[in-house]
């Protein structure tokens, strides 16, 4: 089964990095206002969820990973690959300090994986 939410290898080391320093992890995709549409790295339990967040899928076994209910409406038909690149990243999100920022990437599902979600 294709998930909805995954990472590249570099993200993964940056996350494992993350945890080392603050504990678990949990991630919220921002649906814009002060950092655009990028995917927030909280302390786990750090961000409140709300009805309107649903929750996507886990990152490394079990880092949490929400979106809002608008921003899935945008991207249900996509698969979510969380990147990370050099440079400043949302002012709120754990890897700020590291000289890094997360990134959403996206693919278009194929019919077949469409299927699978029933979207």
């Amino acid at each position: 089964m294709v998930e909805r939410v995954t990472t590249t290898k570099e993200a993964e080391q940056l996350m494992k990095k993350l945890m080392d320093i603050h504990g678990p992890l949990m991630f919220h995709q921002s649906g814009g206002c002060c950092d655009g549409s990028s995917p927030m790295c909280y302390p786990k339990g750090e961000l409140r969820t709300g009805e309107s967040d649903i929750l996507l899928g886990h990152l490394l076994g079990d880092i949490p990973f929400y979106i809002s209910l608008d921003q899935y409406e945008y991207w249900k038909h996509t698969q979510l690959i969380i990147d990370v690149i050099d440079g400043r990243g949302g002012m709120f999100s754990l890897e700020g300090p590291e000289g890094k920022r997360f990134l959403t990437r996206s693919r278009v599902f194929t019919e077949e994986e469409k299927s699978e979600f029933q979207i």
